[in-house]
């Protein structure tokens, strides 16, 4: 009786492992070259919804910039 439960629990373990997957609720991070006449707020806006700011602090905190000025051709990586 012990062997059968430990063989479904192992067989269950197993399964669980091969299925399961990330999950798609949070996007990778990924690039933005920076156009003219963009700006911190615009970029934000376009990526993330509700209130530009957070994404402005998001942006800024993942860049490592030391301000809101960005450059034309800058690469941002976007959080």
């Amino acid at each position: 009786m012990f062997a059968r439960i430990l063989a479904l629990a192992l067989v269950l373990i197993v399964g669980w492992v091969v299925f399961a997957r990330p999950s798609s609720g949070s996007p990778r991070p990924g690039s933005y070259v920076v156009r003219p006449h963009d700006t911190l707020w615009s970029i934000a806006s376009t990526y993330y919804g509700g209130d530009p700011r957070d994404g402005v602090y998001k942006i800024t905190e993942r860049n490592h910039l030391p301000g809101a000025v960005i450059h034309v051709g800058e690469r941002l990586v976007m959080p």
